[in-house]
């Protein structure tokens, strides 16, 4: 089985269309080399500090890391990449008024890592989100090379039209074997794993998934990237990782400092700016949504 691949100026519409047919796709050197190394050179340091994993599902002999917005200059923007947004509004689009950053991740593979049960992400939200509904999309950017034998992430495509237990064979499992700079990208209801790593090095992945932004996200961006650092960022990702308001009621907030004068606003009044639905209150509307 194999996974169909398209590079940075492949029509949005092709990819949309393939993602929404095979619920997977790879876009083949979507950002530099130089781009990659920054990123391995940011991340390094927290690589090095952390320790493996703790249980079979996280990795015995797999290291990860979050917070990469606020540890990571460079990973900040494979979040915001255009191609990837034009993807997001098209297949998130449809299920919310907004989409967001549900977690950042670097996941680093060891030697002799065994491979990660077959699972799908959407399984975090239990079964209260029907499936004709698509919650999440995944982001998986290669920083080192993936290969199936060194953990490649392991996918099944098409899967996401399965009944919940069915199994696949072995000949229906891909391996997202990519270049770094490469990105796979797979829906929230697909099959997939972590490859197993036969060699003696690390294999490793940035992770950015993105969710409705009617959903609780998987990483707490507000703690993993709090308002001293979010201040410092561009708006536009900043309203990605929901410094902002989702919605017209979603997410407002009242300061704890009264001389803020802050009182059931915006989150975006923190940076001196309107949100975009300021303007677009509508009671009609909001009957007509719930109905």
């Amino acid at each position: 089985m194999d996974i169909k691949r398209f590079n940075k100026d492949s029509s949005p519409d092709e990819l949309l269309l393939s993602l929404n047919q095979e619920a997977v796709v790879i876009i083949e050197d979507l950002v530099s080399v130089n781009k990659v190394q920054a990123i391995n050179n940011e991340l390094k340091p927290y690589l090095e500090y952390c320790n493996s994993g703790k249980s079979e599902f996280s990795g015995l002999s797999t290291k990860r890391i979050g917070a990469l917005i606020a540890r990571s200059p460079s990973c900040r923007e494979l979040a915001t990449n255009p191609l990837i947004k034009i993807i997001l509004d098209g297949f998130l689009g449809p299920f919310c008024d907004d989409y967001q950053i549900n977690l950042t991740q670097a996941v680093s593979i060891g030697p002799k890592e065994k491979p990660q049960i077959l699972h799908r992400d959407r399984g975090m939200y239990g079964g209260f989100i029907p499936r004709k509904i698509e919650p999440l999309l995944g982001s998986v950017w290669a920083i080192t090379e993936f290969t199936k034998e060194n953990g490649a992430t392991q996918v099944v495509p098409g899967s996401h039209t399965w009944d919940k237990n069915k199994e696949p064979l072995p000949e229906e499992i891909a391996y997202a074997e990519m270049k770094p700079g490469s990105v796979l990208l797979y829906t929230g209801t697909v099959l997939h794993g972590g490859g197993e790593n036969l060699t003696n090095s690390s294999r490793l992945g940035t992770f950015i998934h993105y969710s409705l932004s009617w959903l609780r996200q998987q990483e707490n961006q507000y703690l993993s990237c709090p308002i001293e650092i979010a201040k410092t960022l561009d708006p536009e990702l900043r309203s990605l990782m929901g410094y902002s308001r989702a919605g017209y009621v979603l997410g407002y907030f009242s300061s704890p400092n009264d001389e803020d004068n802050l009182e059931l606003v915006s989150p975006e009044e923190l940076f001196g700016q309107k949100s975009k639905y300021d303007d677009f209150v509508s009671p009609k509307e909001l009957v007509e949504k719930s109905s």
